[in-house]
């Protein structure tokens, strides 16, 4: 029965750690992006946004996940390797979309959130998974 307590606490630990880190790789494209994120996806039903979040989230979920499959045997130290894994993914994140907005013609922001579907999202969306993908495969 201890174990099971246990193991609830630690799966809360890591969902709320989990929770926060999304909340962080939203506020992170909102401010990346002009306007208002949810007003851009519940209220114009902006496909852009929508699908340029999405890959946010789906990284962060991603290394998230890796960092807790891999955690060290100590909780403390996995709980804060997890933490510590997820900020830097948000950071490389934000690097890499600074990156391709210096690389490419115009302000990337404001392509990704114009009301037509745009190939550029799609590009920005890659590259959060990929930067995700490279943070998790350093886990280890």
């Amino acid at each position: 029965m201890t174990d099971i307590v246990n193991g609830l606490g630690r799966t809360t630990a890591y969902g709320v750690l989990g929770i926060v880190l999304l909340i962080l790789g939203i506020v992170l494209v909102d401010v990346l992006t002009p306007g208002r994120l949810g007003r851009l996806i519940w209220e114009e039903r902006n496909r852009n946004a929508s699908v340029l979040l999405s890959s946010a989230l789906l990284g962060i979920g991603g290394i998230v996940f890796t960092s807790i499959w891999t955690t060290y045997d100590d909780f403390a130290k996995g709980l804060v390797s997890t933490a510590a894994f997820g900020m830097l993914g948000l950071l490389l994140m934000a690097v890499a979309f600074l990156v391709v907005d210096l690389v490419t013609p115009g302000r990337l922001g404001a392509t990704l959130v114009e009301p037509e579907p745009h190939p550029a999202v799609w590009v920005t969306a890659a590259c959060n998974l990929a930067v995700a993908a490279v943070v998790s495969a350093s886990i280890a």
